[in-house]
């Protein structure tokens, strides 16, 4: 008998409570459309260049008439989200600059202010394309919790990086009897020991997960699907903050990349979206990743 490790659902965000029941998540990760003012079509994986995306099928539209009008219909989902976290886990929101201020808002007067807990700037590493001035490189990620200490796994290895080479040669000069290069440091009256090849705690600027990873038809990674996010920067969100057997929830699943970054994890996961070519895109990727999943439906 298989062991069911994910649940599909073609369903609107909104609804995505009613998918759990009393359940609760560990993490939620929404992605939802940008407000880019387009529409997003799939890359049709016998062409190459531009107009394999330009003649693909259409995969979501993604225009409202203005930014209140996107943060009206915005706000209803992220509410129904917030309602599934668990008391230790943390909400995810990834937009970029065309409506990360105004969501912020939004989140601050759904969740209350005291819930934010910091803001990830993720660089997609695709460079600028401005010429006018300095181009906008960046995507954000606000994050919130219910907890006083949510779930967060410091150890982790996704959850660190790699020392400057300027620390390691100044500071790392010793070694231990392994050959392990480390520094200790003395703080009040306590020394520490820091090993370099364990590096250092991440912060909020991620520029390690580049998107080209999931965006180009020479990585196995990439479905075709329009905005489809890379595994390495899911599977950091699940393995920092979720422990095995937790459940994931992607309210916004686009190609399943959340889903299979979960299961890889020994996650259990729930991913719903309201478009069809998601849902069949996702459902193709965890059938190739050889996942055990469920779609199912409301009742």
């Amino acid at each position: 008998m298989s062991i069911e490790q994910a649940r599909l659902c073609k369903v609107d965000a909104l609804e995505v409570g009613r998918l759990l029941g009393n359940e609760r998540a560990q993490v939620v990760y929404l992605d939802p459309p940008f407000n880019v003012g387009t529409v997003f079509r799939v890359r049709e994986q016998e062409k190459e260049g531009p107009s394999a995306r330009a003649s693909g099928p259409v995969a979501y539209v993604d225009k409202w008439a203005s930014v209140d009008e996107y943060i009206e219909w915005l706000t209803p989902r992220l509410q129904a989200a917030w309602s599934i976290v668990s008391d230790t886990g943390t909400f995810w929101l990834h937009l970029d600059y065309r409506s990360i201020h105004e969501a912020k808002v939004a989140c601050d007067r759904v969740f209350g202010r005291s819930s934010f807990l910091t803001e990830i700037v993720w660089s997609p590493g695709n460079g600028s394309k401005s010429r006018n001035f300095f181009g906008i490189t960046h995507q954000t990620l606000l994050v919130y919790t219910k907890a006083k200490r949510p779930v967060y796994n410091a150890d982790e290895r996704l959850a660190r990086e790699p020392f400057a080479s300027t620390s390691l040669s100044m500071h790392f000069t010793q070694s231990d009897d392994q050959g392990r290069k480390y520094r200790d440091r003395t703080v009040n009256g306590k020394t520490y020991r820091y090993y370099a090849d364990e590096g250092r705690a991440l912060g909020s600027l991620w520029t390690d997960c580049p998107s080209m990873g999931a965006n180009t038809p020479l990585r196995k990674e990439t479905t075709g699907y329009a905005t489809q996010k890379p595994l390495r920067l899911l599977e950091r969100i699940v393995r920092t903050c979720s422990n095995e057997g937790d459940l994931v929830v992607d309210p916004f699943c686009g190609s399943g990349t959340t889903l299979v970054a979960a299961v890889r994890a020994g996650r259990r996961a729930l991913g719903c979206d309201v478009g069809e070519l998601a849902v069949t895109t996702a459902e193709a990727r965890l059938t190739a990743e050889k996942i055990q999943f469920r779609r199912v439906s409301i009742a």
